[in-house]
């Protein structure tokens, strides 16, 4: 048996809590937004006046022994993800954490043990995956429209950091300027490769790719220093899946397009579907598909079922993905059943690919996959 509502205590009160994470929960009538918690009292205080949260903390374990509150939501900067997520699992909380988990796919595979020795449920913060066109698109691949899949091409790619002077925000202040760091891969394709693996629903067997710094120097959020900044801004990767299946991901810092700039394609025997999320003309996203048949391809309806309620495709984007994301994490535990869709072991999964692909530019070779295989 289910519970009847859910208590969630958001932690992390930045600019992603507020637009995104707080009011995403907000919006579901079965959910209570119960505490917030931020190192910074200032950034909670305003973040609890902004959204009508009273109980605020500036150290989260002050929200861990309270038996009122049902989920952690990890809405940090992504050193303390894995910490605070793994403290949470650990009290008994369900948890929903904004990615990565950890940059070792390890860890995040021992998190996502940890929730299920436990009984509790766990969920990335895959953002794109809980677009209403994205999930009709799966609902549509399931039901055989595309037939076998054969092709998957996914970007994730705008011009938010074209500009060098665009503070660059999660920098390693420790990392080596003479080695090319992860961060366009993980940052931004991590989304777009949770919906490759998601649509194809084929194991993984081989990656390559390749990984390139255009803007070498930019402006550092931290520091207001403009700093050599060896990371990777652009990145092309292809990938081979058991079932004959070729994936390829293009993620990028400097590719003009508005933000979020997600695109997803898959191609196969009977059809086609392609998804935009890209703010353009003041919607937030499309879908359309083609058949063998009628190869031209034209604009499809999103059901509404596919939407929050009242919700509609010229919403800012991130309340409406968030919102869904928000309403599938709290239907999947008040309902007390079994599922539970882009969880800590998805996430897992996604890192292990990056981190497969790190390993192919590192060695400049295919890589086999899984990683340990």
């Amino acid at each position: 048996m289910g519970q009847d509502r859910l208590r969630v205590a958001v932690v992390g009160a930045g600019k992603w809590a507020r637009d995104a994470h707080i009011p995403g929960w907000q919006r579901d009538p079965r959910v209570d937004v119960v505490a917030l918690a931020d190192v910074d009292a200032t950034a909670v205080a305003e973040a609890g006046e902004e959204h009508g949260v009273e109980r605020r903390v500036t150290d989260y374990r002050d929200l861990l022994g309270d038996p009122d509150i049902d989920v952690i939501d990890v809405a940090t900067g992504n050193r303390a993800h894995f910490e605070i997520s793994v403290a949470a699992l650990e009290a008994g909380k369900h948890v929903l954490c904004e990615k990565p988990v950890h940059h070792d796919y390890r860890e995040t595979r021992r998190a996502a043990d940890l929730a299920a020795a436990k009984g509790l449920k766990s969920k990335l913060g895959f953002t794109f995956r809980y677009a209403p066109a994205v999930q009709y698109a799966k609902e549509l691949i399931d039901s055989g429209f595309v037939g076998t899949p054969y092709i998957f091409n996914g970007y994730e790619q705008n011009s938010q950091w074209i500009d060098p002077a665009t503070p660059l925000r999660q920098v390693d202040p420790d990392a080596d300027p003479a080695t090319l760091q992860v961060s366009s891969i993980e940052g931004y394709g991590a989304p777009i490769i949770d919906i490759m693996h998601w649509w194809l629903d084929s194991p993984m067997t081989s990656v390559v790719g390749t990984m390139r710094n255009f803007v070498p120097e930019r402006m550092v959020r931290d520091t207001g220093l403009m700093s050599r900044m060896n990371i990777d801004d652009g990145d092309m990767w292809i990938a081979e899946f058991g079932s004959g299946a070729l994936g390829s991901i293009q993620s990028s810092y400097v590719t003009v397009g508005n933000y979020p700039g997600v695109e997803a394609r898959i191609f196969g025997s009977e059809g086609a579907v392609i998804v935009r999320l890209v703010d353009e003309a003041g919607i937030c996203q499309t879908i359309k598909t083609a058949t063998k048949d009628s190869v031209e391809f034209v604009e499809r309806e999103i059901p509404q079922r596919f939407f929050p309620e009242n919700g509609h495709s010229r919403e800012p984007w991130p309340f409406l993905f968030y919102s869904n994301l928000c309403r599938n994490f709290a239907t999947e535990i008040l309902s007390g059943q079994e599922a539970n869709q882009g969880d800590f072991r998805q996430g897992a999964l996604v890192q292990e690919t990056v981190n497969a692909f790190e390993r192919s530019y590192r060695d400049r070779r295919w890589v086999g996959f899984p990683l340990e295989v």
